[in-house]
């Protein structure tokens, strides 16, 4: 299990080696994303709290990056942390995600991007349930829920 601590290091120390990459031009992703979905994983964008479509879906199944289709999320971690985002504890696998640190808008964070394609996923906080105390705010756009029964 990731803890705080964890995500710090990967954040300066360097992240974990993800099974495989993929590499697009702006135009290639531009082909194959909606003009949200390209402004916030390709540019960085966030939606307004609140207007997701995934925020408040808990159905079973697996959150994948809307750009690569690599699992980013199971649905058991997923909760409802009132921010606005749908929030997770932990990723699918502790090399799906690549954490960066963020000192965009006078703040420190820690950003998280998919760490196959580099896709901007949001950011994560050490204010999320124990026992792990993550809590990953996501962007609806940025994920594609697989729903266990298709």
């Amino acid at each position: 299990m990731l803890t705080w601590k964890d995500i710090i290091h990967f954040a300066t120390k360097g992240n974990p080696t993800p099974d495989k990459r993929v590499e697009k031009s702006e135009g290639e992703w531009k082909e194959i994303l909606t003009a949200e979905q390209f402004r916030i994983t390709r540019l960085k964008g966030t939606e307004r709290p609140h207007t997701g479509e995934l925020c408040s879906i808990y159905d079973e199944g697996q959150y994948n990056c809307v750009c690569c289709n690599t699992p980013l999320f199971d649905s058991t971690i997923k909760y409802e942390s009132s921010s606005g985002w749908p929030s997770f504890t932990q990723p699918i696998k502790e090399n799906a995600i690549k954490y960066v640190k963020d000192t965009t808008f006078g703040m420190v964070r820690v950003e998280v991007l998919c760490n196959t394609c580099d896709a901007h996923l949001g950011h994560i906080f050490p204010d999320g349930p124990e026992p792990s105390g993550l809590r990953y705010c996501i962007n609806s756009e940025s994920m594609k829920l697989e729903k266990q029964n298709e």
